[in-house]
């Protein structure tokens, strides 16, 4: 299968996109895959982070032209005719769900990139929490090069993530970004070697694997649900999160771990 699902016994699963001949291109039956393993993700129990990334010099570099566009188009107007929601388990947003693009998960992901990073897989990064790249990597929100529209979450994410002279950069002059670039615009956590990215990233994911799993969750719901309505709403909402986490048994087990001078045993509810 091109797209992997390996969940170890830290609770760290990566989610590997293995379709290096193609640069890690997605046809349709890869972006089915690709959305049926962060569907998987979120519903593991088991899994508390998300490591993602790619084989070869590509982490990902979107749709691939050649073949998704006459894909989705026969597969729209199948779906229509026959007035139902999917055909042979393929469906029309399979494409914007693979990148994250209105998701709600709100389990961390890390991404480990690779390589090019570029149209779907930019995308995609905007759905990650936590980013590391190796310097061979690059960045691009290309599709304006072809006169074509990144729908998949960049024009609304990446201005809300990085400085909007660096989020209009991207988005109007559509250029290739080096790593270093994309660092210091605040796109990146950090660039390391290549044969130090995964473990960087896996790193990271122990870290925040070290913490409480439902308060991890619920503090990424309280940043995603803010970021998407006024500040008003937002406090309510974080209000209400806040009474949710001091009534879970983690929260219970937290002090408990710390007055006993013992790790903590989370439960994740």
């Amino acid at each position: 299968m091109p797209v992997h699902y390996e969940l170890g016994d830290d609770h760290v699963v990566w989610i590997t996109i293995d379709r290096p001949e193609a640069m890690n291109s997605l046809d349709m039956d890869h972006f089915a895959q690709l959305r049926g393993a962060w569907d998987r993700f979120g519903g593991d129990e088991e899994a508390w982070v998300a490591i993602v990334t790619g084989v070869g010099r590509s982490f990902c570099v979107g749709a691939d032209l050649k073949t998704y566009i006459p894909q989705i188009t026969k597969l729209q107007r199948e779906i229509a005719e026959k007035k139902v929601e999917e055909i042979d388990g393929y469906r029309i947003d399979d494409g914007v769900r693979a990148v994250l693009r209105g998701v709600k998960l709100y389990k961390p992901i890390v991404a480990a990139v690779n390589g090019a990073c570029v149209a779907g897989g930019m995308e995609m990064l905007g759905g990650c929490d936590i980013r590391v790249a190796c310097p061979e990597a690059y960045f691009g929100v290309m599709e304006p090069k072809r006169g074509l529209f990144a729908g998949g979450g960049t024009t609304v994410r990446l201005p809300r993530q990085v400085p909007y002279p660096a989020a209009m950069e991207f988005l109007l002059c559509a250029d290739r970004v080096p790593a270093e670039t994309a660092l210091a615009y605040g796109l990146l956590n950090a660039v390391v070697p290549a044969e130090e990215l995964k473990q960087k990233a896996l790193e990271y994911a122990h870290r925040i694997t070290a913490n409480g799993p439902f308060a991890i969750r619920k503090t990424k719901e309280s940043v995603l649900r803010g970021l998407a309505t006024n500040m008003g709403e937002a406090y309510k909402i974080e209000s209400a999160i806040a009474t949710e986490v001091f009534s879970s048994d983690d929260a219970k087990e937290g002090p408990a771990a710390f007055a006993e001078k013992r790790p903590p045993r989370w439960t994740g509810r």
